[in-house]
């Protein structure tokens, strides 16, 4: 049943990339008007996108997800990500703790003590390698101030930028 959907889905985004370039060769071959002397050439017209499909049940987002423990004690839920000047994902920055609000910090975690086994729905959690006294050990985090990130197996590189 979901095979349908998501050939309609494959065939549309073809379709589109296929008049997007059809367009792009017939302005390419489309007579030009004289230029003047001191007009700039025209510029090349950008390449047609990349596409690429991803199946509703191999992605999903993150951000507002609960995170859970290995035991299944409530750790707090995803409030952001950090990522390196590369682009890499570095850590997740985790609002743990206090009721409805009131009384929470958020800390920071490397990405890869976060498990995602099984996040078909917006209900699932995400599994933090790490027990609820580390995490209420950590330091808060606080922008503009140097990150700390609490690591699962001590595995973590540090972040280095240059200036």
């Amino acid at each position: 049943m979901r095979a349908r959907p998501l050939f309609a889905l494959i065939v549309v985004s073809l379709a589109a990339l296929s008049a997007a370039a059809s367009q792009a060769q017939n302005d390419a071959t489309a007579p030009q008007p004289p230029q003047s002397k001191n007009a700039t050439a025209p510029a090349a017209p950008a390449p047609p996108p990349s596409v690429t499909i991803i199946g509703a049940r191999d992605a999903h987002g993150v951000l507002g997800r609960d995170v859970r423990s290995p035991t299944d004690e409530d750790m707090g839920r995803i409030v952001d990500v950090i990522v390196d000047r590369a682009g890499m994902v570095r850590a997740a920055v985790i609002d743990f703790g206090g009721f409805l609000g009131v009384g929470s910090r958020k800390i920071v975690v490397d990405w890869n003590a976060l498990h995602f086994g099984r996040i078909a729905n917006k209900s699932d959690s995400i599994t933090l390698e790490l027990t609820k006294e580390q995490v209420t050990a950590a330091p808060e985090y606080k922008e503009d101030t140097p990150i700390v990130v609490l690591g699962a197996s001590g595995s973590l590189q540090p972040l280095q930028f240059d200036h």
